[in-house]
């Protein structure tokens, strides 16, 4: 089912989702995020949904989906309805990079990260980063012809499949995107910064940003919660919101959870895992007002 045609609003609550990949342990930032947004939905008569971003079949296993479920319930979060796995929905994405490809705003690039990278070292002018921090794509392949581009596919070459931003940029009517950021009013974001994004690889069927907006749309999410570090992608998420003509949810970023030494927690740190501090002793409720107590939402 098309995410546009499923998306169905929410007259008593908002609709919030939680979306870990399942590559590691749940830690006290993960804890953090879950209970903003379920905090949202249940101060609003809401919905508080769980989604598990599988798509990457190397770093995802089965034994962490079960562990972020537990983990979870635990600390007495528990989803509304059943649980949305990505690497279900495989067909779902496919037929979102076929309607793109169908309107000529996507193109295979066989451009690997060495020769990005190369590319970026032999420019006369600095390379361009994007604002995620990530070496923005210089759009050698966007200048194949479509002969050229047939024959690299047909010799079995690796590629990726990339967004042509300037065409996208064209058919959505301007440079700027805007969203609303709760408790901030509306923001602008500019999605050519981030150049030709990748949509598709070989190993992994779909990209972050369009599994996460298709998602949101079908899942019907009214209000995305999520960390600070995500903001700037939510330019490039509107942006195929108005390519697919899904919804617009209203967004809301929250800090992040720091160590002692002021680095964002990550999932290489085991000692803050949910796991860890439960085998240790610590009650759930300790746990809450662990990671609430040193976390602030913008809300309205």
């Amino acid at each position: 089912m098309a995410a546009s045609s499923c998306f169905r609003g929410i007259k008593d609550g908002i609709v919030t989702r939680f979306a870990p990949s399942p590559t590691g342990y749940l830690h006290l930032g993960h804890a953090a995020s879950a209970l903003a947004g379920w905090r949202l939905a249940r101060e609003s008569g809401g919905r508080f949904l769980l989604r598990i971003e599988d798509i990457d079949p190397v770093r995802c296993r089965p034994d962490y989906v079960e562990a972020i479920v537990e983990d979870l319930a635990w600390i007495g979060i528990t989803p509304d309805g059943p649980v949305r796995r990505q690497s279900a929905h495989l067909p779902d994405y496919r037929r979102v990079l076929d309607a793109l490809s169908a309107r000529g705003l996507l193109y295979p690039c066989f451009c690997t990260r060495a020769d990005i990278a190369r590319e970026a070292q032999e420019a006369a002018h600095a390379p361009h980063r994007a604002p995620d921090g990530t070496l923005a794509y210089g759009g050698t392949c966007r200048a194949l012809s479509p002969r050229q581009r047939a024959d690299g596919m047909r010799d079995g070459r690796p590629y990726v499949l990339r967004l042509d931003m300037a065409r996208a940029l064209h058919v959505a009517g301007g440079e700027c995107v805007t969203w609303r950021e709760r408790g901030q009013g509306v923001r602008t974001g500019r999605p050519g910064l981030f150049g030709d994004v990748v949509l598709a690889r070989k190993d992994i069927p779909a990209s972050y940003h369009l599994c996460v907006t298709h998602d949101d749309a079908a899942q019907g999410v009214t209000l995305v919660s999520r960390g600070e570090d995500l903001r700037p992608a939510t330019a490039i998420h509107r942006l195929l919101q108005i390519l697919m003509g899904w919804p617009e949810p209203e967004y809301a970023h929250h800090a992040l959870l720091l160590d002692g030494e002021g680095r964002r927690l990550a999932k290489r740190d085991r000692a803050l895992t949910l796991r860890a501090m439960r085998a240790a002793g610590m009650t759930p409720d300790a746990v809450r007002r662990a990671a609430l107590g040193e976390y602030a939402l913008h809300s309205s």
